[in-house]
């Protein structure tokens, strides 16, 4: 039985690329095939694999180049990605890795993290929204293109997975052209990249890309009324505007270990996570580290976490949600943690995550395909 894995492009750290990666976990001895591979940005785990890279990787093999040269050259050197040998296709994917070539006789399973956002959901985007006249024109007809060719793209899928019940009513409501079974299995967490610690905590964190959806900018201005310590991991497209909106109690870091990442999160308060994400790993990570989650009450959390307003027990709860995605909504939610610190329990929160633990997923995905593989 040959296994193929495909994922859209290695060049950056996220959930879709842990997916991957658990992936590869899971199937060692599987090639992984991507649009480019960027061994300095993503997780240096890929390094044991065998990565086979379509011809964009001349072009570049960093996140914002393939981005910008997605259309047209992204979905060309995509669809020239032969995997027609191979007995099962393994997709993770929000984007180009269902693009493959692939064999009618083949089984393909795709991991499918979300539809995708450029082509299906524009006005998240800035550059979109703010677009007028001929831009925008040109924008729409981009958009009908890649509408076009990402719902084809479906058509030979014989099994969905996806992380959450919020990216289930999506792709049904998306891929309307696509019949079969769509399949929840909730994205892992690796337990062991974090831990619990005793050290004194003062500062709440967030983790995230500094990109316009993730609303990090609502959280700055949350924390600049509060005077409160906040700690900000990540970089992206807003990086420079933000820390121009950041008082001094707001430290901005990038580019962590592993091992200054773990020390980060163990060491805070509580997790910030202000954005509609489809599922999230960021706030399962700081379950892992025993951290509570103060959370925007929509989207893939709902999932993930044990709310306080839905379990009325501190203790035994994940999770404070906040209901409007504001920073006045925001600065409430973070006053009333202060009020209920010291009931959460960091214990109970981290045999929570455990439920979402790399070898969960692993075993799960395992017996998904032995239970739909002729082979």
């Amino acid at each position: 039985m040959k296994i193929a894995i495909i994922h859209d492009h290695l060049t950056c750290k996220g959930g879709g690329e842990q997916v991957a990666l658990a992936f590869h976990k899971a199937f060692p001895d599987a090639p992984i095939y991507t649009l480019a591979y960027n061994t300095n940005e993503t997780y240096p785990e890929f390094r044991s694999a065998d990565i086979r890279t379509s011809w964009f990787q001349i072009l570049s093999n960093k996140e914002e180049i393939v981005k910008k040269l997605f259309f047209p050259f992204g979905i060309i050197a995509s669809k020239q990605i032969d995997v027609r040998d191979f007995d099962i296709i393994l997709m993770s994917t929000t984007h180009c890795a269902k693009y493959v070539k692939t064999n009618k006789k083949s089984l393909v399973i795709c991991y499918a993290h979300n539809p995708f956002r450029l082509a299906w959901y524009p006005d998240e985007y800035r550059e979109y929204a703010n677009a007028k006249g001929v831009k925008k024109y040109m924008y729409n007809l981009v958009i009908r293109i890649l509408k076009e060719v990402d719902k084809n793209a479906t058509n030979k899928i014989n099994y969905m997975l996806t992380n959450s019940s919020t990216v289930f009513q999506r792709l049904r409501d998306t891929y309307t052209n696509y019949k079969g079974e769509i399949t929840i299995i909730p994205p892992p967490v690796n337990l062991t990249n974090f831990d619990l610690s005793n050290d004194s905590k003062d500062y709440f964190l967030i983790v995230s890309r500094l990109e316009n959806y993730k609303r990090v900018d609502i959280a700055i201005s949350a924390f600049n009324e509060l005077g409160w310590k906040l700690i900000i991991v990540g970089k992206g497209a807003l990086e420079t505007e933000l820390k121009k909106k950041a008082n001094s109690n707001i430290i901005f870091k990038s580019n962590l270990s592993k091992e200054e990442l773990r020390d980060v999160y163990s060491r805070a308060k509580a997790f910030i996570f202000p954005q509609m994400e489809d599922y999230g790993i960021t706030p399962l990570e700081a379950n892992a580290s025993g951290l509570p989650v103060i959370a925007y009450g929509r989207g893939g959390v709902l999932d993930t976490q044990i709310s306080l307003q839905k379990s009325g027990v501190v203790s035994k709860s994940t999770a404070i949600f906040f209901q409007d995605q504001t920073a006045n909504s925001l600065v409430e939610a973070v006053q009333f943690f202060k009020s209920k610190e010291h009931e959460f329990s960091p214990t109970f929160i981290r045999q929570h995550a455990s439920k979402f633990s790399e070898l969960v997923f692993i075993e799960k995905i395992k017996a998904f395909i032995h239970q739909k593989s002729p082979f």
